[in-house]
């Protein structure tokens, strides 16, 4: 081969490559550095604190052309205080009412970038069957090449505060306060 044909097919190896990389990745939610929590004022006093044990989602990301999706999907009924009688009444009537609305969701399809780093995601958060306009705002963001299962994990911490009584959640407002912080910790794996 001539030098010009090799270095043709060195251009065209490099630009495929670069398309491969270009592309769309599917990045399923690793339920096990997956952590959904939240933090409300007891009657303007200390802080209450539980999380969701069960959450599942997935994440397309094309980090070339900065855009994305998030879909995540929350059980309610598996809400945790540490508290068995309050995880009873957070799970009732009063609050989630696990028993009619067993799941509540984040869709989003605009993440925002700063460089190569996500420090937002702007999406819907359904709760009691009201959907929400919801920005999460990243405290933390990364990739890394996972040495375990030899994949490319993304992940960080994403804050917003809602106030619950937007989803209906109107139980003891005003005395029990009605702004909640809401943190959802993720890692993804690329699948």
């Amino acid at each position: 081969m001539t030098r010009l044909a090799l270095s043709t097919l060195a251009a065209v190896a490099a630009l495929s490559a670069s398309v491969a990389q270009a592309a769309p990745a599917t990045y399923n939610i690793d339920p096990t550095h997956t952590f959904v929590t939240f933090e409300a004022k007891h009657f303007g006093t200390s802080t209450a604190r539980g999380r969701f044990d069960k959450k599942s989602g997935t994440i397309v990301l094309d980090k070339q052309a900065r855009k994305g999706t998030v879909d995540i999907t929350i059980e309610t009924g598996s809400i945790n205080t540490g508290v068995t009688p309050f995880d009873g009444h957070l799970k009732s009537k009063d609050f989630f009412n696990s028993e009619a609305f067993p799941t509540a969701t984040f869709k989003s399809d605009k993440l925002v970038f700063d460089g190569e780093k996500v420090t937002a995601v702007e999406g819907t958060l359904t709760l009691l069957g009201k959907s929400q306009p919801v920005t999460l705002k990243a405290e933390g963001y990364g990739c890394y090449q996972n040495p375990r299962i030899q994949r490319e994990v993304c992940g960080g911490d994403f804050a917003t505060t809602i106030q619950r009584s937007a989803y209906g959640m109107t139980y003891g407002v005003p005395n029990i306060p009605d702004d909640v912080k809401l943190v959802i910790q993720i890692e993804a794996i690329k699948q």
